[in-house]
């Protein structure tokens, strides 16, 4: 990434648990720096911006995600994807110009 690399904002919807831990609304806005929109990329601005969020999405150590968290955008599930691998084009230009957030959603568990 060079200097002038540009810088994306993108829009994160997080779960109400991490909405009061981070003591913010529904949705937050983060600065992403330019090149190829990751997940691990988003997640780092995330926990740059929200430092109290460390850890609460993802392994410190591994960099995996938690059991229960989920991340979706454009109606698709990514908590699967690498979190290296760039997002599919669709979903990444649609995240980058502001039309749709990127969602961390708390999966449920039990029965």
């Amino acid at each position: 990434m060079t200097a002038d690399a540009p810088v994306i904002e993108v829009r994160v919807v997080l779960p109400v648990h991490l909405r009061t831990l981070a003591r913010v609304g529904s949705e937050v806005r983060v600065k992403v720096p330019g090149g190829e929109l990751t997940q691990r990329r988003l997640l780092d601005a995330v926990e740059a911006e929200f430092p109290v969020l460390l850890g609460t999405m993802r392994d410190r150590k591994t960099g995996k995600r938690r059991p229960l968290v989920r991340f979706y955008a454009c109606e698709e599930d990514l908590s699967n994807e690498p979190p290296d691998e760039p997002l599919p084009a669709t979903v990444a230009a649609a995240i980058a110009t502001g039309r749709e957030p990127f969602l961390v959603v708390g999966a449920m568990a039990g029965g």
